[in-house]
C-alpha cells in the first residue's frame, strides 16, 4: 500500500490523501467524508449481535451497506460494549476471517477494515484481505500491534481508551493520550500516513465527558492526522433523547454532521444510508467547491 499526500485548498482538515492497496482498492481522504459501515461477527455485540455472525448473512449486510454508500466495512469478531466478555484468539479468529474472504471475493472495490486489539487476530485477516487495524486501544493493549501494521504498511486506527476515567483536563489528556499512541506507531516504523485517530466517544468516558469531547473535536483534528468519528447508537446519545437503542438514527446523524463540521474525515456507523446523505449535506458546506457526491 501507499499513500500519495497533497495540501488541499479547502476544507477544515486540509490534506488530500490517496491510498492505493496492493490488490487495487483505493480509499481518498480530504475531498469528502468516508462512511465506515459496521459489520459485527459476533453473537452479542450491543445493538445487532448475532444477526451477522454467519457468512451468507455477513455478504448480504456487507453488500447493503456498499449499496447504501460505505466505503469502508469495518468487521469485529469481539463486542466491546460495556461489561463484553473477552473473546480468545481462536475464536475472534473463526468468526472474522471467513466473513472477510468472503467479502473479499464478493465485493472486491471495496475497502475492509479489522476491529481488533489482538495483534495476532490482525495480521491474520490482513493476509486474508482486509486493508485497515481499527484498534480500540490504541495499540496499547497488544504491544505488537504497531509492528504489525508497519510490517503490512496498512492505515492504523489509534483509538482512545484507558481502563480509569481520572482526567485532569479530559480534551488535553485525551490527546495526549493518543500521542502516546501515536509515539508507538511511529516508533514501530509506521508512516505518518498511516496514522489515524478516534477520540474514543463511550470508552472511559461519562455522559459530560462525550458531550464536552463532541463539542471540541476541532481540537483533535488540530494534531494533523485524519480523525475517524464513532458515536453511532452510543449510549449518550441514547441518554439524552430517552429512546432505544433502535431509535437513534436522527441522533447519530447529528453527531455526525458536528463532527464533519470540525473536521473528521470518517465516521464509523450502524446506519449507513442516514449518515451517507448527512455527510453529503454537510460535505456541500464543508467542501463547496467539490463534487462531493463522488
Amino acid at each position: 500500500m501507499k499513500a500519495t499526500i497533497t495540501r488541499s485548498a479547502a476544507g477544515i482538515w486540509p490534506h488530500e490523501r490517496i491510498y492505493t492497496f496492493a490488490d487495487g482498492v483505493t480509499l481518498r481522504l480530504g475531498t469528502r467524508t468516508l462512511i465506515m459501515g459496521i459489520l459485527n461477527a459476533t453473537p452479542d455485540s450491543f445493538s445487532d449481535g448475532g444477526r451477522y455472525n454467519e457468512v451468507e448473512a455477513a455478504v448480504r449486510h456487507a453488500r447493503e451497506l456498499v449499496a447504501q454508500g460505505a466505503d469502508i466495512i469495518d468487521i469485529g469478531g469481539e463486542s466491546t460494549r460495556p461489561g463484553f466478555a473477552a473473546v480468545p484468539l481462536e475464536e475472534e479468529l473463526k468468526r472474522v476471517l471467513p466473513v472477510i474472504r468472503a467479502i473479499r471475493e464478493a465485493l472486491p472495490d471495496t475497502a475492509l477494515s479489522i476491529d481488533t486489539y489482538k495483534a495476532e487476530t490482525a495480521r491474520q485477516a490482513l493476509e486474508a484481505g482486509a486493508h485497515i487495524i481499527n484498534d480500540v486501544w490504541g495499540l496499547k493493549a497488544d504491544p505488537r500491534m504497531a509492528e504489525v501494521a508497519a510490517e503490512f504498511r496498512c492505515p492504523v486506527i489509534i483509538s482512545h481508551n484507558r481502563k480509569d476515567m481520572d482526567y485532569t483536563d479530559l480534551v488535553q489528556d485525551v490527546i495526549a493520550d493518543l500521542q502516546e499512541g501515536v509515539a508507538l506507531a511511529r516508533e514501530a516504523g509506521v508512516a505518518e500516513s498511516d496514522i489515524w485517530l478516534d477520540p474514543g466517544i463511550g470508552f472511559a468516558k461519562t455522559y459530560a465527558d462525550n458531550l464536552t469531547l463532541m463539542g471540541q473535536l476541532d481540537r483533535l483534528v488540530a494534531e494533523g492526522y485524519p480523525v475517524l468519528l464513532g458515536t453511532s447508537r452510543k449510549r449518550f446519545i441514547r441518554e439524552t433523547l430517552q429512546l432505544d437503542t433502535s431509535e437513534l438514527v436522527f441522533g447519530t446523524a447529528a453527531t455526525t454532521s458536528l463532527g464533519i463540521m470540525q473536521g473528521c474525515q470518517i465516521v464509523r456507523v450502524h446506519d449507513v444510508l442516514a449518515n451517507k446523505q448527512t455527510a453529503l449535506m454537510t460535505d456541500a458546506i464543508v467542501y463547496p467547491q467539490r463534487d462531493v457526491a463522488k
